[in-house]
């Protein structure tokens, strides 16, 4: 079974903010799984967490969010 996270326990295990998690989402870099009908409540899973990581490595490669979103981009289309 696949664990699931709301966005406050992926920013407390990321080590991302909140704000941060909402504007990596913004931008496209990381997507929900789902919604919660009844709250509205975003959900995120063990493949967001690698992407969040992923991202942090690129960060602390100097690489800027642009060059993250092309990054992300062109591996999504070799999928």
């Amino acid at each position: 079974m696949a664990e699931l996270y709301l966005i406050k326990d992926l920013s407390r295990i990321s080590g991302f903010s909140v704000y941060t998690i909402k504007y990596y989402l913004k931008l496209g870099l990381i997507k929900e799984v789902g919604r919660f009908p009844a709250t509205n409540f975003r959900y995120f899973n063990n493949k967001t967490l690698e992407e969040l990581a992923s991202i942090r490595q690129l960060r602390k490669k100097d690489k800027s969010i642009k060059e993250i979103q092309d990054i992300i981009k062109s591996n999504n289309n070799k999928i």
